[in-house]
This record gives C-alpha cells, sequence and structure tokens, in this order.
C-alpha cells in the first residue's frame, strides 16, 4: 500500500513539473494563459463507506486549469496587432469552425482576409449601407486594396468677415478687373462626379446701401447665377440671406463628362466687422478619388480604411465573444480555445460594451505566465518529487528488513 501512494506523489509532483515547464516554455507565447495542476486526495473505501482511523491512499491529478487573467498589453506599432484589454476573445472562423483566441497577432492572407498565423479568419460585423451601425451578421474581415472613390461636392461652407469702413468700388464689377470688387474668396476647390477639381470663387462688392454689399458667384471663370444681396445689422450680423444662410448656385454640367453639378453654399455665421477682410472658415463636402493609407482600429473595434483623399471607409467591427467558465474552453493548441458543454454558451457583441474589454490596436499582449513564480513551483514540485521517491526508498527498506527476520 505504501508503495503505490509514494507512486501517486511521485506521479502527481512529475504532473506538476510538466505544466510547470509548458508555463515556462510558453513565456513568450502571445496570449498565453498559464496553467495550474490541481490535485485531489485518494481514499480507499468500501461499501460501509471510510472507518475512523483510514488511512489515505494517495493524490491525483484532478485538473489542469488555464488561468485567464489579463496580460501585460506591450506595444508593437504595427496596425494589424491587437489585443484586447479586458474581458472576451477574438472570433475566429477556421474552415467554417468557430474557435477562439486571445493572441492578436494577425495579418493578411493572398486575398486580403485578416488571418492568425494557422490562417483562421477574423470575424467582425459588417457596416450598414452608410457605415453608421455594425448590427448586421458575422463576416470575415477583407481589407480593400482598391481606391477610394471620389464625392460629388454639394455644400461649400464660407465663413468670412466684411469690413464695415469698406467704400463702394468706382468701375462696375468684372472679375478680371481687381479695382471692381473689394474682396475675393480666393477660390475653394469643389469636386464633380467623377472627382475632377473645380474652382468655385465668390467676390464681395460693397454698395452704396450702408451694410449691404453683393456677392458674385463663379465657378471656373464663368458666373454660377445673379448676384446675392449680402445685408448685415448694425451690429454686424448677418440679416440677408436669412437662416439658414444658403445660397443656391445656377447648375452647371463639367466638360469631363460627369453629371450635373449642384452647389449651394452656406454663409452661416459670417459678419460685417472692422476695417480688414478676413476668411474664417473654407469647407466643402466632396473629395477627389484616394489612395489607400492605413488601416487603423478604434477602442471599440470599428476598422477603418483611410485613404489619401481624408475619406475614412469602416470595413467592420471586430466580434468579442466571452464564456460564463472560460476555464471549461478545450485548447486546441496554437492560441485557439472551442466551446466546449462545460465553457457554457458563447456570447458575442462588440468591444466595449457590457463587459467587453476595448480593443488596443498596435498591441499584442503579452503571456500571463510570471518565470519568478514558475521557477519556485519547480523548486517546490522537484523537492516533493524528491520526498516520494525517499519513501519509496524507505518503504524498501522496511519490506527488507521484514524478509530479513528470521
Amino acid at each position: 500500500m505504501g508503495f503505490n501512494i509514494s507512486l501517486s506523489g511521485i506521479n502527481a509532483a512529475n504532473a506538476d513539473l510538466n505544466v510547470t515547464a509548458n508555463n515556462i516554455a510558453n513565456v513568450n507565447t502571445t496570449g498565453f494563459k498559464e496553467s495550474r495542476a490541481e490535485f485531489a486526495d485518494l481514499f480507499s473505501a468500501t461499501s460501509y463507506g471510510l472507518s475512523r482511523n483510514a488511512i489515505g491512499a494517495g493524490v491525483r491529478l484532478t485538473n489542469v486549469a488555464q488561468q485567464f487573467s489579463q496580460g501585460n498589453i506591450d506595444q508593437t506599432g504595427r496596425s494589424l496587432d491587437l489585443a484586447v484589454e479586458g474581458e472576451g476573445f477574438f472570433t475566429l472562423d477556421m474552415n467554417g469552425y468557430r474557435v477562439y483566441s486571445r493572441a492578436g497577432n494577425f495579418q493578411t492572407d493572398n486575398a486580403g482576409y485578416v488571418v492568425n498565423p494557422q490562417g483562421a479568419r477574423l470575424q467582425v460585423y459588417a457596416p450598414n449601407a452608410d457605415g453608421t451601425r455594425f448590427d448586421g451578421a458575422l463576416t470575415d474581415l477583407q481589407l480593400l486594396t482598391t481606391d477610394s472613390p471620389p464625392r460629388q461636392s454639394t455644400l461649400v461652407n464660407l465663413g468670412f468677415t466684411l469690413p464695415g469702413n469698406a467704400d463702394e468700388p468706382v468701375s462696375a464689377f468684372d472679375p478680371a478687373d481687381s479695382n471692381s470688387y473689394n474682396h475675393s474668396t480666393g477660390g475653394v476647390t469643389v469636386y464633380d462626379s467623377l472627382g475632377v477639381g473645380h474652382t468655385q470663387t465668390s467676390y464681395f462688392v460693397k454698395t452704396n446701401v450702408p451694410n449691404q454689399w453683393q456677392m458674385y458667384n463663379y465657378v471656373d471663370g464663368q458666373s454660377a447665377g445673379a448676384p446675392t444681396t449680402l445685408e448685415f445689422s448694425d451690429s454686424g450680423a448677418l440679416v440677408t440671406p436669412p437662416p439658414p444662410g444658403h445660397i443656391a448656385l445656377d447648375p452647371f454640367t463639367p466638360t469631363t463628362g460627369a453629371g450635373v453639378v449642384n452647389l449651394t453654399l452656406d454663409v452661416t455665421g459670417s459678419t460685417q466687422y472692422g476695417e480688414k477682410f478676413a476668411m474664417r472658415d473654407v469647407r466643402q463636402d466632396g473629395y477627389a478619388s484616394g489612395k489607400l493609407n492605413e488601416i487603423s482600429i478604434s477602442e471599440e473595434g470599428i476598422v477603418y480604411a483611410r485613404y489619401s483623399n481624408g475619406a475614412d471607409r469602416p470595413l467592420g467591427q471586430v466580434a468579442l465573444t466571452t464564456f460564463n467558465n472560460p476555464q471549461g474552453l478545450l485548447s486546441k493548441g496554437n492560441n485557439l480555445w472551442v466551446e466546449t458543454y462545460a465553457s457554457g454558451t458563447p456570447r458575442t457583441g462588440a468591444p466595449d460594451t457590457s463587459d467587453f474589454g476595448q480593443i488596443q490596436a498596435g498591441s499584442l499582449e503579452a503571456s500571463t505566465v510570471d518565470l519568478t513564480e514558475q521557477l519556485v513551483n519547480m523548486i517546490v514540485a522537484q523537492r516533493n518529487f524528491q520526498a516520494n521517491a525517499q519513501m519509496v526508498s524507505t518503504q524498501d527498506q522496511i519490506t527488507q528488513t521484514v524478509i530479513n527476520i528470521r
């Protein structure tokens, strides 16, 4: 009996050493969760139960429990390196089979899909048509390499301050004669449906009526409609055109083959103050086609393709999955887990909502193995192994003594 007890102790100590060795071997494995060997004592029982003076029958390994604590977040600067700060696993699809991981060292395959080193595809919530919601079905994240299409300009915001002491020009207005107008916007680039730029210019001419100006609008040197009257109050606030301060220009058809361009000028907030002209705001809502500059990912897990024309296109939102009992997950190696009955039903959601963690882009979660702690565990397990081996030797000596009795 004593030999079997000591043998169970040796086996338990050996299992403890194996778990410690595996932890130490993975001290630099991205997203690795250290394991802990858990043991239970043994008692030999009969149909009548245990007697009060029963002696234990040894020890056995009951579980190798992974410890799903948060690992350190290490900065890498690589856009497709992702880390989860908080609860949740990356959701991956491996040949139609759902797997989960904390390792965010992703890359792209030859088709542009974002995959882990084993080729499992990262799952995201697909955006809706205008990219404002991400509540669609899960799909593979694929990075676009095509150009961003152009966007036709429809609204030009002009914020300006006209000088209150300006004089009326002597000559009739002529855009080619700088003496015939007081000031101009200098030209704003607007875009047609093909992304070709056109120049929209506004000229300001002071009239002989106090606080009144004429605004002449041109596109590519051609008049875009009759002049618009601007009137200001005696405190300098814009009165005409009334709120919302919009001026519709005549539609024009570019010679580029693009469609008709309809532009509206928004002069809300423009004023007549002081002695100097100033342009305070010049914006328009169109842009030309653009080249892909970078991929960026927000803390909410939204993946954006950013283009040289300033356009941002959302490609999806990273999906995270949590479990009621993460220790019930089955490890498949390669930093992957699969659900089991013990883990409970997976619950998938968006990062930074409910109890889901945030996404840290350009970072990786380090292994949770504390090397110092593991070295101490190794010494303890080694001593346990030696002590149980010594018990075998002692039992052997006792048995030999009994045999030698004459």
